[in-house]
């Protein structure tokens, strides 16, 4: 093999290996972004949970209290 052809291959395996590189850091830097906005979404949904089960719970104090007061009147 002549010195052109070791230069061509040894060229041809070191742009190889950045492409690679490259990639892998461009595929970690998306997974990071895609990453975040799950764990945003999780927060959001987990707050408007918490909030509708808040809401329900008060909704049931009332419905309770408004039941003891029916059941109060009737007694008597």
């Amino acid at each position: 093999m002549d010195k052109t052809t070791l230069i061509s291959m040894a060229v041809f395996i070191f742009t190889n290996i950045g492409t690679i590189i490259s990639m892998f850091l461009w595929v970690r830097s998306e997974a990071n972004s895609d990453r975040r906005e799950s764990l945003d979404l999780l927060r959001a949904i987990q707050a408007d949970s918490k909030a509708f089960q808040s809401a329900m719970m008060t909704e049931s104090k009332d419905f309770h209290g408004r039941l003891c007061a029916i059941e109060e009147r009737n007694k008597k």
